[in-house]
C-alpha cells in the first residue's frame, strides 16, 4: 500500500529518473530532424514506425544498448536484441518477420556471448536472424537490432488514447531482477511456445477491435512509459500507484523504474476493459486498471489515500515532442 508514501517526492523522482532522461532527450533529436507530428505519412513517436503497405502496415524498429550494459551482461545484451524489439512490434498490434543486427567487439571471442544471447532468443521467439553488420576488431563492444514485422489495417498506436479511457497494466511478473540493473527477467528459462503465445495477445486485441493504443512498458518505467503515451495523443490522467501489478517482495519505488521483459500499457474503453485484463489473466500475465485519462494535459499519481501530484504536465512542456504538440502539429 502506498498510505504514508509522500506522492510529491515520489512523483519528483520520476521525474528525474536515469530512463526518462533519456527518453527527454528524444525531444531535441525530433526538433533537429524535423520529425513529431502525428499527421506526418509516417509518424514519430510509437514504438515503430508504421508503413503503408498494401492492406497493412510494414514495422520496422531499432534498439541500441547502452556499452556499459553490453560490458556486463554481454549475453543478456544479445538477448534483449531480439526480445526488446519483438516487443515493440506487438505493441503496435503486429507480428514479427526478420531481425538484422549491428555488432561491434574487441575480438571474436567478446563477441560470442552477445551472438549465443541473440541465437537463443531468435530461436525461442522464432523470428530469424537474416544478417547485420559485424567488426570485431573496435575499440568497444555495441549492439543494436533493428527488426521487421508486419500488421494488418488496425494497429495499436501511441496516438489514439482518448479522454474517458482505462488505463491498463499488463506485465508478467514470474520473473526476476538480473541485479544490480533494473531488468525484470520473465523471459530466459521460459518455453518459447508460452513467450510466443503471450506475445500475440497483442496483436490479437488490435485485430478484434478491443483496443487501439498501447505501448510497452520500457527503460522509462510504467509511469515514464505512460508520460509518452499520454503526450502522443494529447491527453492527461491519473494514475493509481496501488494498482500497478507488482511483485509482493519488490519495493514499489524500485518497480516504478524496472524495465519488464514483458509489459505494456493499453488505454481501452471502460466497456473493453474486463475483456481485455481478462485475455492476459487466461495466460497467467497480471493486468488490471491503473488510471483513467482525461482531457487535460497534466498526468498525475495518486496514493492510496488520494493524494494526488502532478509528474509531469504537457501544458509546460514537452517529454519527447511526438504527437498532436510536436513539431508542425495542428490543435
Amino acid at each position: 500500500m502506498t498510505a504514508g508514501i509522500d506522492v510529491r517526492a515520489l512523483a519528483r523522482q520520476i521525474r528525474e529518473a536515469r530512463g526518462v532522461g533519456h527518453k527527454r532527450d528524444i525531444d531535441a533529436v525530433v526538433r533537429r530532424l524535423g520529425l513529431g507530428s502525428r499527421h506526418a505519412a509516417v509518424p514519430v513517436g510509437d514504438d515503430c514506425a508504421a508503413i503503408p503497405d498494401g492492406d497493412g502496415h510494414l514495422l520496422l524498429a531499432i534498439e541500441g544498448f547502452l556499452d556499459s550494459f553490453v560490458a556486463d551482461d554481454p549475453y543478456f545484451a544479445g538477448y534483449c536484441g531480439i526480445m526488446v524489439n519483438l516487443s515493440d512490434v506487438a505493441a503496435m498490434g503486429g507480428r514479427p518477420l526478420a531481425v538484422v543486427d549491428a555488432l561491434w567487439a574487441r575480438e571474436a571471442g567478446a563477441a560470442d556471448p552477445i551472438l549465443a544471447g541473440l541465437s537463443d532468443a531468435a530461436a525461442l521467439y522464432g523470428v530469424p536472424v537474416v544478417g547485420g553488420h559485424t567488426n570485431t576488431r573496435a575499440a568497444a563492444g555495441n549492439l543494436a537490432v533493428a527488426v521487421l514485422g508486419r500488421a494488418g489495417p488496425r494497429l495499436l498506436t501511441s496516438f489514439d488514447a482518448a479522454p474517458g479511457d482505462d488505463l491498463v497494466a499488463a506485465i508478467d511478473l514470474r520473473g526476476r531482477f538480473r541485479d544490480p540493473h533494473p531488468y525484470w527477467d520473465a523471459s530466459t528459462g521460459a518455453p518459447g511456445a508460452r513467450l510466443r503465445g503471450d506475445l500475440a495477445l497483442l496483436p490479437g486485441l488490435a485485430e478484434d477491435g478491443l483496443a487501439g493504443a498501447a505501448k510497452d512498458i520500457s527503460m522509462a518505467g510504467v509511469v515514464g512509459t505512460a508520460l509518452m503515451l499520454l503526450e502522443c495523443s494529447a491527453v492527461g490522467g491519473v494514475i493509481d500507484l496501488d494498482a500497478i501489478p507488482r511483485p509482493d517482495h519488490v519495493p514499489l519505488t524500485r518497480w516504478l523504474t524496472a524495465f519488464p521483459s514483458f509489459g505494456y500499457l493499453v488505454s481501452v474503453r471502460p466497456d473493453r476493459t474486463a475483456a481485455v485484463t481478462a485475455r492476459f489473466a487466461e495466460r497467467g500475465i497480471a493486468a488490471a486498471r491503473i488510471g483513467g485519462l482525461d482531457a487535460g494535459r497534466a498526468v498525475r499519481l495518486r496514493d492510496a489515500s488520494g493524494a494526488e501530484a502532478v509528474v509531469w504536465d504537457f501544458a509546460t512542456g514537452p517529454l519527447i515532442g511526438c504527437g498532436r504538440d510536436g513539431p508542425g502539429a495542428t490543435p
